[in-house]
């Protein structure tokens, strides 16, 4: 499923969504200028490496500094890959805007620092003897994802559904897209416990520990002069409008 957008209209520019995903895009641009071994160096340092808290000893031996928690917080900005990039900042545009909008800048940037900082010591417990470096901002992305679902229950994420050579744009009610999306990464999860801790791939219990840390922690963060915006009837898009260009 590759997701569109989503049917609900913001009421202020998302400054802060904005400006995460300029900032994101601009680091990233930067790892290109550099050596395979150079960003190889960056991900170690200021990626996260579960192994450098747990097993000290190692990440001497390794010459990663024991001392600096900065990891939890600059790993968030840092991407493996330009589809790596792009799908983290095309979620961030389709279900940032909308949390922001009911949280204002300020407290929409805490927000999503901190469910990141969550996602990344869920990581962190659940991997221990990792010592391959974890980069990326979905665990924080999955914290305005788990935000939305409970904010915007009514929403609906148009989406495109590829079978076979055939397309299709359906409106899937967000509680089932983001629903399905937890469930997934729940049983991706699960089956990740039993493999080695040291085998790279994706970061699937900072998604979830940032999924549940934004259902959670959002509340707290809420403006209460910020409400959502009605929608307006020439706003809604019916199926049959965009199976006109995807049917």
């Amino acid at each position: 499923m590759i997701p569109l957008r989503d049917t609900i209209p913001s009421r202020h520019p998302p400054i802060a969504t904005w400006s995460i995903i300029l900032l994101n895009t601009l680091i990233f641009m930067i790892q290109l200028t550099l050596p395979e071994e150079g960003v190889r160096q960056l991900f170690y340092l200021f990626g996260m490496v579960p192994a450098r808290f747990t097993h000290p000893a190692w990440a001497e031996r390794a010459g990663i500094p024991v001392d600096s928690y900065w990891p939890f917080l600059t790993s968030m900005f840092l991407h493996g890959g330009f589809s790596h990039l792009l799908m983290n900042m095309w979620a961030l545009w389709i279900f940032g805007d909308n949390v922001e909008d009911r949280m204002g800048p300020l407290r929409f940037s805490l927000f999503y620092m901190l469910t990141g900082l969550v996602a990344g010591i869920v990581h962190c417990r659940l991997n221990p003897g990792s010592t391959l470096p974890t980069v990326g901002a979905s665990g924080a992305i999955a914290g305005v994802m788990g935000a939305y679902i409970v904010l915007y229950p009514a929403s609906r994420v148009i989406t495109i559904i590829p079978l076979f050579f055939w397309l299709g744009a359906y409106q899937i009610p967000a509680v089932v897209y983001l629903g399905l999306w937890f469930v997934l990464q729940l049983i991706s999860g699960t089956a990740s416990l039993a493999v080695d801790g040291s085998v790279g791939g994706v970061a699937w219990w900072a998604h979830l520990g940032g999924f549940v840390a934004g259902v959670v922690l959002h509340r707290f963060f809420l403006s209460r002069g910020r409400r959502p915006r009605r929608l307006q009837p020439d706003e809604t898009v019916g199926d049959e409008e965009w199976r006109r260009y995807f049917g």
